[in-house]
């Protein structure tokens, strides 16, 4: 699995519902509208890493309202909630 992280600004137009429609897009596991220099981040999962781009360019940045992105793709992905999963199967 390939994870990326994408930063995103958005016109004051569209804070409303951009954070709904990030959600939506496939691929997108988590949409959070955040504060400081980016309006938003969104968490990327996707089976195969030429999946990323597909998600990133042809979709995610093309919705009404983002200004621009910047994408970090994650190397490896350490995540309390995911070892939580994996050990609670079958219990």
């Amino acid at each position: 699995m390939t994870h990326g992280v994408v930063l995103i600004s958005a016109e004051r137009d569209a804070l409303k519902v951009l954070g709904s429609r990030l959600a939506e897009v496939e691929g997108v596991s988590e949409a959070w509208s955040v504060t400081g220099e980016w309006d938003f981040v969104a968490v990327i999962r996707v089976d195969q890493q030429e999946q990323l781009a597909e998600v990133i360019t042809s979709k995610l940045a093309r919705l009404p309202g983002i200004v621009k992105t910047y994408t970090m793709v994650a190397f490896e992905v350490f995540s309390q909630h995911d070892l939580e999963a994996m050990f609670s199967i079958g219990t």
